[in-house]
Formats: structure tokens, C-alpha cells, sequence
């Protein structure tokens, strides 16, 4: 089935699990979306299975916490950032619910982490406003980009190059055989002031940037000119809460949560609304994610009893 405006505007809730006792504060899915795996602030590491629609099995971090879990390109080995004691990564073997390795080196708290698509390598960004490149085989940091401010950052989807935004206002793309030399592109945006981007994402075919938020504003960037293509309003974000913006796998739309708990749909290249969606979400959706293979997506919002939804399209 091809994802058109009515294909998504019929997507119903399918599934809601109430698994964890605090917000879900990231999932991602594996590369070939049969299983997608989340963290949780409640220290829980749950894993699901996207087939059978139910939880295969949970873990836990309670020493060190778990935030912004990435699934590596081996389906049973994740990487995560802390949220208590220290900013050490985490490299887990969800097999044995063993640790293979750390990778210490940001002094504060990791707020970007994006594993290359094509190879083990994996860059982080933190509030010590620095930007590191690591390498899942060592416990070295593999490059170190000091920056201005707060940072976020993407690989694109053919792992060549990586984009970093900082100061909320500038993308600088990264060629990652010569990172040594500096940025080969930096865009410089209009800054606003009422909001801090939270997120930067590549759409899958490599042309389009997607940079989110903690306002009511989404702007998509031509990926090889800078140009701002469109920018999405008209949800609602007057707390300043992080959400989580995705493309679809085809490239073609933009979705993200809200506040009062529902979800916007945009075409990405004419900029329309297509679809607004109700999962009868009790808080705002932070977390928003399609299936990479599958015609499904989840979403999970931030209230104490979490929904994390997977959602089909019910034609």
C-alpha cells in the first residue's frame, strides 16, 4: 500500500500499552521494523514486538538511568545516554543485558544522539555544547567539534555527511572523512527568540532536513541549499515541551504530536495539511515515530501512564 492523504487520514489506534509508571522519553525501531525498543524515565527499557503487537521483554538502568535509546545495526545491541550519575553512554547487549562498552567524555547532560545508517559509527551532542564522533568498537572519542551553544544532529541516510545545528539559528553539514577541516556548508536561518530547536532529522531520500522545536514551529530545509521550504504551525506547544518530529520512510510527509495529544500531518513538498489525527492521547505526544517497512507508527505521550500506540491505517 502506497501512504497517500486518505491512507493517512484513516490511521486508527490499533494498540495502547500502559507498560511503564513514568513518560516515555524515546523509542526507536529496528532497521527492519519488527521490533521497536523504548526508554522510559521510570529507568524501564521495554522491547515490543511490531508483528505480534505485544511486549516482548523489559529492563532496566535504574543506576544510571536510560534516555534517547538508538538501536544499533545489530538488532539485539542498543547504544543510550544517561540521565542520572553521569553523561557516559551506554553500548547494551539487550542478549544477556550486559554492558559491551562506554564511551565517557561529554561532562553534561546528552541531549542528540544519532547512529550512523551504513557502518558503527555514532555522533552525540550535549549541553557542554560540544559534538562527539564515536565508534561503537571504541571506547574513544573519534572526533570533537566545539560549538556556541546548545547542539542537535543527524546523520544523512547514506551515513556520508552529518548536520549539526547550533545557536538555534545555523546548519553546518560535516563531510565524515574530513571532519578535521570544519563544516563544507553552514545555513544560517532567522533566529527566533520565543523557541530553541530540539531536533534535526534528514528525510530518507537525503533532500530535505526537518528541524523541530520546543515552540509551535517545524521548518524544512532544502538539505543542498539551506533554503527554508515551508514552516508548519497550528499545533499546539505552549509549554515549551519537546516533540518529536518524523518523516514518513517515503519521504513525502512530515507528522508531529501536540500538546493536547493529537497528531499533524503535512505533505511535505506542497506544505498542505492533510491529516489531524486523535489517539486520545492524555498528554502531549513527544515521541513519534513510522515503522521503517511496516505501514505502521507509534506514539507515546508524557503523562505518568503511558500510551504508546501503534497506529494502521483501517482501510
Amino acid at each position: 500500500m502506497k501512504l497517500t492523504d486518505n491512507v493517512l487520514r484513516s490511521f486508527r489506534v490499533a494498540k495502547v500499552f500502559r507498560e511503564n509508571s513514568d513518560k516515555i522519553n524515546c523509542f526507536d525501531f529496528s532497521s527492519n521494523g519488527e521490533t521497536v525498543i523504548s526508554s522510559s524515565d521510570d529507568d524501564s527499557i521495554v522491547l515490543y514486538d511490531c508483528q505480534e503487537g505485544k511486549p516482548k521483554r523489559t529492563l532496566y538502568s535504574k543506576k544510571y538511568g536510560v534516555d534517547l535509546i538508538r538501536y544499533t545495526h545489530a538488532a539485539n545491541t542498543v547504544v543510550y545516554s544517561s540521565n542520572k550519575i553521569d553523561d557516559t553512554i551506554r553500548y547494551l547487549s539487550l542478549h544477556d543485558n550486559k554492558y559491551i562498552r562506554y564511551f565517557p567524555g561529554h561532562s553534561k547532560r546528552v541531549v542528540a544522539l544519532s547512529m550512523s545508517p551504513v557502518d558503527d559509527t555514532f555522533i552525540s551532542g550535549s549541553l557542554d555544547k560540544t559534538i562527539r564522533l564515536w565508534d561503537l568498537r571504541s571506547p574513544n572519542c573519534q572526533g570533537l567539534m566545539h560549538l556556541q551553544g546548545k547542539p542537535v544532529c543527524s546523520f544523512d541516510p547514506e551515513g556520508l555527511i552529518f548536520a549539526a545545528g547550533v545557536n538555534s539559528e545555523m546548519v553546518k553539514l560535516y563531510d565524515l572523512q574530513v571532519v578535521i577541516f570544519g563544516p563544507f556548508a553552514t545555513f544560517k536561518l532567522q533566529y527566533e527568540r520565543t523557541c530553541e530547536w530540539t531536533g534535526l532529522k534528514f528525510s530518507n531520500d537525503g533532500k530535505l532536513i526537518l528541524v523541530s522545536t520546543n515552540g509551535g514551529t517545524l521548518r524544512v530545509l532544502d538539505a543542498f541549499k539551506g533554503a527554508v521550504l515551508h514552516s508548519f504551525g497550528g499545533y499546539n506547544n505552549s509549554k515549551g515541551v519537546i516533540l518529536e518530529a518524523s518523516f514518513t520512510p517515503d519521504s513525502q510527509f512530515i507528522m508531529i504530536g501536540s500538546e493536547d495529544g493529537k497528531i499533524h500531518v503535512w505533505n511535505a513538498e506542497s506544505g498542505m495539511k492533510v491529516a489531524l489525527l486523535d489517539g486520545k492521547h492524555t498528554g502531549p505526544v513527544t515521541c513519534l515515530q513510522f515503522n521503517p517497512k511496516f505501514m505502521t507508527f507509534a506514539s507515546a505521550c508524557s503523562n505518568m501512564w503511558i500510551h504508546c500506540s501503534e497506529w494502521v491505517p483501517s482501510e
